[in-house]
C-alpha cells in the first residue's frame, strides 16, 4: 500500500512563550516492511535551531529551538510511505522455555536487541496483577507468538475503548485496574504483562487508515497518531507487531513512526517553554490511500 500522511498539530498559549526547545517524533520510519518515499516536516513560527538526526533507536527525531516570544506554534508533516509487510502464516517462534534459550544467545545491545525491552521503564511498571493476567495466555498457548496473540486478544475483548477514562500521564496500572483506556492505555498493559512473563515487548507510535462507516465520507483531519506493540517471538521469528485496540496482528494498515520502550520514548513533541500560562493544543492526522488497499479496522 502506498499511502500519503499528513499531521498537523497546533498549540495556542494563553501568554507568549518567551522560548522553547522540542523534540518532534512525527515522519514515519524507514524499515522493515515500510519505506518512507518522501517526507517534510515544517514549522510556523521558525525555529531559529533546527537539526534533524535519528535517536537511540532509530527513529527519525527534529530538535528545534525557539528564541522569540511566540503566541501559538504549529507542526505540519507531510510524507509518502510505502507499506507492504510480509504476511508471515507460519508460527516459527517456540514456547517461553526456548525463547530464554534464544535470548541467551543474543549477544547484541544495538537498538533493535531485544535485551531493552525485557525489564521495566519510565511508563511500564512490572505489576504481579497484570503479570497473572498475562501469565494466563502463556498457559493458553503453546508458542509465544500464540501467547502474544492471546494476550492482544484478551486485552480487546475484556478493555473498553474510553478517550474520557484516562490521560497522557495515566499509569499502566491504572488503566489496567479501571478496564478501560485508550490505545496508549492498551499498549502499556500489553507491554507490562509481555515483559512480566519474559517476552521482550516494545511500544510503538504511528498512523493507522481508518475506514469510514457504509454511506459516509471520509472526514478529513478526523484520525489520530495511534500506538500498538512489538513482541520479540524468538530468533527465527523476531520481532511482530500486535494492535490490542483491533485486536489484530499489524498489516498494511499501519504506519509505524517511532519504536521505543514506552511513550515517553516515543512523544510525538516533548520540550520545556519559557512561559507562565495554559495552552490549547488540536491534532489532525489524514492517512490516504494514493493506490487500492485492504480493508482494516480502524482505532475507534
Amino acid at each position: 500500500m502506498l499511502y500519503d500522511v499528513t499531521l498537523k498539530i497546533d498549540y495556542d498559549y494563553e501568554t507568549p512563550v518567551a522560548g522553547g526547545h522540542h523534540l518532534v517524533r512525527v515522519a514515519p520510519r524507514s524499515d522493515g516492511g515500510q519505506r518512507l518515499v518522501a517526507s517534510s516536516l515544517t514549522f510556523d513560527p521558525l525555529p531559529a535551531e533546527r537539526t534533524d538526526r535519528p535517536d537511540f533507536f532509530a527513529n527519525p527525531v527534529t530538535s528545534i529551538a525557539f528564541r522569540e516570544p511566540h503566541e501559538r506554534f504549529e507542526a505540519r508533516m507531510t510524507a509518502r510511505v510505502m507499506v507492504d509487510r510480509y504476511d508471515d502464516m507460519f508460527d516459527m517462534s517456540p514456547d517461553i522455555g526456548g525463547l530464554r534459550t534464544d535470548l541467551d544467545r543474543v549477544h547484541d545491545i544495538g537498538p533493535g536487541s531485544p535485551h531493552h525491552f525485557l525489564a521495566a521503564s519510565p511508563r511500564v511498571v512490572l505489576d504481579a496483577d497484570v503479570a497473572d493476567y498475562a501469565r494466563q495466555s502463556l498457559r493458553s498457548a503453546s508458542t509465544v507468538k500464540g501467547a502474544v496473540a492471546d494476550l492482544c486478544r484478551r486485552i480487546h475483548q475484556d478493555f473498553t475503548y474510553d478517550p474520557e477514562a484516562t490521560e497522557v500521564q495515566t499509569s499502566a496500572i491504572e488503566a489496567f485496574v479501571l478496564r478501560r483506556g485508550v490505545c496508549q492505555d492498551f499498549a502499556h498493559i500489553m507491554i507490562s504483562g509481555l515483559r512480566s512473563i519474559g517476552v521482550p515487548a516494545g511500544y510503538v507510535s504511528g498512523y493507522l487508515r481508518t475506514i469510514p462507516p457504509p454511506g459516509r465520507e471520509r472526514l478529513e483531519g478526523a484520525d489520530s497518531m495511534h500506538a500498538w506493540v512489538r513482541a520479540w517471538c524468538g530468533a527465527k521469528a523476531g520481532w511482530v507487531e500486535f494492535d490490542p485496540t483491533n485486536n489484530l496482528i499489524v498489516a498494511n494498515d499501519h504506519i509505524a513512526v517511532a519504536h521505543g520502550r514506552d511513550y515517553l520514548d516515543v512523544s510525538p513533541i516533548v520540550g520545556v517553554l519559557k512561559t507562565f500560562g495554559s495552552h490549547e493544543t488540536s491534532q489532525s492526522v489524514d492517512v490516504v490511500p494514493v493506490e487500492g488497499g485492504t480493508r482494516a479496522p480502524g482505532c475507534p
